[in-house]
């Protein structure tokens, strides 16, 4: 088997080491004899819906954000087709916003987003940081560890599914009680630690999806995850 990675603005959209999910996803793989390809989408560059099996995009700061919303726009109806497609896609913090509706910054500027989220999110004066334990019935077991640090607070929409419910910090806005979002295979998120290497379960299951769409059922080797696990269970406690 092989898997397709596409890596989105990797230049501009790679806050608090967000890079290392797209390092987890490859390593997780290749330990499996699972071929790995990756590549990496900047501005300008096309973006082809049906090329590849998992996209991630990270966070960035309000200057990145800025930088990239224009060439988002160019590639919406592109990421709309492939989410629709099912398309297996990570977003992260700055990511997560621009794939929501709007995003509106701390100067009141509002940039558009892409809507794939039934979300919109508003910038606040005050951050929102530190440890992070949420509960998600996407997961078996269902909780989730990483670590928040966001300005934004992002409200979800009536057609919007949570990606978790918190336990420890803050999450979207610290009052709903909701943390991050999912469409189909798309999930967003606030967590940054980076997110993936704390939660092997949550690697896989991006894994598991994403090749799915090419190779059928697949069932995934178990790995010696007693040092993640380890971490995850200090951060829960």
């Amino acid at each position: 088997m092989d898997l397709k990675i596409c890596h989105l603005y990797p230049d501009l959209m790679n806050l608090y080491g967000d890079r290392g999910n797209v390092l987890v996803l490859q390593s997780r793989c290749r330990w499996r004899s699972i071929d790995v390809s990756i590549s990496y989408v900047r501005r300008g560059d096309p973006f082809f819906p049906a090329e590849w099996d998992l996209v991630f995009m990270g966070g960035g700061q309000d200057r990145q954000q800025r930088v990239i919303s224009d060439d988002l726009q160019k590639k919406r109806e592109a990421l709309i087709s492939a989410a629709e497609m099912g398309v297996v896609m990570l977003v992260i913090c700055g990511g997560y916003q621009l794939f929501g509706h709007t995003y509106e910054n701390s100067e009141g500027k509002r940039f558009e987003g892409l809507g794939i989220f039934d979300v919109h999110t508003v910038a606040d004066e005050e951050r929102i940081t530190g440890n992070v334990v949420i509960k998600s019935s996407q997961l078996n077991p269902q909780t989730v560890v990483g670590f928040e640090n966001h300005s934004g607070r992002t409200f979800l929409g009536k057609n919007a599914s949570p990606f978790g419910s918190v336990i420890t910090g803050h999450g979207n806005n610290g009052e709903d009680s909701t943390e991050g979002c999912v469409y189909r295979n798309v999930f967003g998120s606030y967590l940054h630690g980076p997110l993936l290497p704390k939660n092997p379960h949550l690697a896989d299951l991006l894994i598991q999806r994403a090749l799915g769409r090419r190779h059928g059922d697949v069932r995934l080797r178990t790995l010696d995850d007693e040092l993640e696990w380890s971490a995850h269970y200090t951060q829960q406690h």
